[in-house]
């Protein structure tokens, strides 16, 4: 049976993170912001190439990339961190374009801050993260195949989309909804977000998942 998510602190209350950005005054705000706001800045790397090798040795907990670096930017980075499934990515970047939030996406990153962000940015976006990567592990674990695995991810995106929207829920709890619905109705996740989005919440909450979510 799938185990709930938990996308919790680790067991000692810190989150253990590598950033890497080229400006050395930069990445010493980061850290510094970072280390008030309780994470543990474990690797600093000034290029994408250093920062896989951090990540890598060190097994963080998050990484933090920008986007424009030497040998290798943050993008190209964040395809190898994510695709060696080693942690979750958020990417820094000063642009806002939209091919440019699609590409990290399409990279594996879980979250993205657009320059000059508010420290009050900075925690959302690193917890959103981490908490994305936990269900993708989670859907991963469930659906061995990665087309189903995929077909899956966005299935449950849409079903947590009318979660939120219906029942006030935040993302990491419509997750936890569908997770828990499925553990106590004996199917998929897959079937209980096709059941969300095609029949609504009232019938899987009274034990019927509709006939989509019991094909």
């Amino acid at each position: 049976m799938t185990q709930p998510v938990d996308s919790s602190t680790p067991a000692d209350g810190v989150r253990r993170v590598v950033i890497a950005e080229d400006e050395a005054l930069i990445r010493m705000d980061l850290a510094e912001m970072l280390g008030e706001e309780g994470y543990d800045v474990v690797g600093q790397a000034g290029d994408g190439q250093r920062a896989i090798e951090l990540a890598r040795e060190l097994r963080p907990d998050l990484v933090i990339l920008d986007v424009k670096m030497p040998v290798l930017d943050g993008i190209a980075a964040a395809e190898t961190i994510a695709g060696e499934r080693i942690a979750p990515v958020v990417i820094l970047t000063a642009f806002s374009q939209r091919d440019l939030v699609v590409r990290a996406r399409d990279a594996g990153a879980m979250a993205y801050l657009v320059k000059p962000f508010q420290r009050g940015d900075l925690v959302p976006a690193i917890e959103m993260a981490v908490s994305r990567y936990a269900e993708i592990a989670v859907l991963e674990r469930e659906v061995s195949d990665l087309q189903e695995s995929l077909a899956t991810r966005k299935s449950v995106d849409r079903a947590k989309s009318v979660l939120q929207e219906k029942l006030g829920l935040s993302e990491p709890d419509a997750f936890r909804w569908i997770q828990k619905t499925a553990m106590d109705l004996r199917l998929s996740m897959r079937q209980v977000a096709d059941g969300v989005v095609e029949h609504g919440v009232a019938g899987l909450a009274g034990g019927d998942a509709g006939p989509a979510a019991r094909s």
